[in-house]
């Protein structure tokens, strides 16, 4: 039962911002410290869940009429050609750019994974990077609660 309710958080969490999974995950851990894999299993899974529909929304975004009369602005027009540059026929700096924000949150994941889908980034490497960066920074979440529940 926790590992589905943590995977719902984290869904949730992927959705809307203010629901911080990092904290959940924490207090999962300290009631059930045994299931600390399952736990940053489930999480990762729901956090691409919900990343995954950011993606998507930014492939389709153009279909929006308030996303085309934003991007007909001379400022947006130009951010979105630059991020392009930046990212056309260099998967690695893209790859690296995806891991790092699901790592770390910086720049936030949910706007780098708009921009993966807006820009096309392969759905494959928009996965792997996210799943493998997410996974990491809840292993470090829970390995930091493991290491104050044993001081306590």
């Amino acid at each position: 039962m926790l590992f589905w309710s943590v995977m719902g958080a984290s869904i949730g969490s992927a959705l809307f911002p203010l629901i911080n999974i990092e904290a959940i995950l924490a207090v999962a851990v300290s009631r059930s410290p045994s299931f600390m894999w399952g736990l940053i299993i489930s999480a990762t899974i729901g956090q691409m869940v919900g990343k995954v529909l950011w993606y998507w929304g930014g492939m389709h975004a153009d279909r929006a009429r308030w996303v085309n009369r934003h991007l007909e602005k001379p400022k947006a027009k130009a951010s979105l050609e630059k991020w392009h540059a930046r990212a056309e026929g260099r998967p690695w700096f893209t790859a690296a750019l995806l891991f790092f924000s699901a790592a770390t949150g910086f720049p936030p994941y949910a706007v780098t994974a708009v921009l993966a889908g807006v820009l096309r980034v392969p759905f494959w490497i928009f996965l792997v990077t996210g799943a493998l960066g997410r996974g990491l920074r809840f292993w470090a979440v829970v390995s930091g609660t493991s290491s104050l529940l044993h001081l306590f």
